[in-house]
């Protein structure tokens, strides 16, 4: 099954974030479990250099990987499905028609994504033009809901056709509360608003949280892609561990 399939039939994923514009980064973490990386252009440096070779390095690895463009201009979708990702979670979709408008970027369809027939996606001009168009409609598009707005319009985002799966930012979401702490009630029910409304359009619903002990709890609530932690997270983890471990040896 692609990572499309997966998702829409709801399995289990477990992905991270990679914050390193570098394919060495991807290339390591294409090694391991995880079932997909999520390149983040959005509050990383990635350029559409940095992301041609990060994308290179997951394809070899056979690592699926998604695009948080910088955002969800047509020429950012463009840049990130031209150079071969499986998919985007485009930032900030606040309306049904912010939706509808992700899905037409994402497709070839009138005043949509806009063709090149050379380019990493369109196999370098070996697939042709009505190849390339069949696989194109197995690209990922996933809204990430992270605006009040957005949670007063989540039951018509969720409908909107072509729409993949709803992705929870719940740190921005507490910034547009105006409240202090994620766990705040008004999140969380936001978060629960969201569940509710991806499981009764059909669609799959993932999230970031800051505790892998939460995945439980949101799983039975109709999550399942979780993308936690980062590239970065895992240095400082590692290299925190190695000092404890030194620090601990007696002298």
């Amino acid at each position: 099954m692609t990572f499309r399939e997966r998702l829409r039939a709801g399995e289990l994923l477990a992905g991270t974030w990679v914050k390193t514009p570098h394919p060495h980064v991807v290339e390591v973490l294409g090694l391991s479990p995880l079932d997909v990386l999520v390149l983040d252009a959005e509050h990383a440096p990635f350029d559409r250099v940095s992301l041609d070779a990060c994308i290179m390095a997951a394809r070899a690895a056979g690592e699926p990987v998604l695009i948080r463009p910088a955002s969800s201009s047509h020429e950012h979708i463009l840049n990130a499905l031209d150079c071969g990702a499986d998919g985007v979670i485009v930032p900030h979709v606040r309306s049904a028609n912010e939706a509808r408008e992700i899905v037409r970027a994402c497709h070839y369809v009138p005043g949509g994504r806009g063709f090149a027939g050379s380019t990493r996606a369109a196999g370098y001009t070996t697939l042709g033009m009505a190849k390339h168009r069949d696989a194109a409609r197995g690209v990922t598009v996933i809204a990430q809901i992270e605006d009040a707005e957005a949670i007063d319009a989540i039951e018509e985002i969720a409908a909107v056709e072509g729409v993949d799966a709803l992705f929870i930012g719940r740190a921005d979401l507490t910034i547009s509360y105006a409240v202090a702490d994620p766990d705040d009630p008004i999140v969380v029910a936001a978060v629960e608003r969201v569940c509710a409304a991806g499981k009764s359009a059909g669609r799959a619903v993932g999230m970031f949280l800051g505790r892998v002990g939460d995945v439980p709890l949101w799983r039975d609530k109709g999550a399942s892609l979780f993308v936690l932690q980062s590239d970065q997270d895992f240095l400082l983890q590692g290299a925190g561990r190695l000092h404890d471990a030194i620090k601990s040896v007696p002298d």
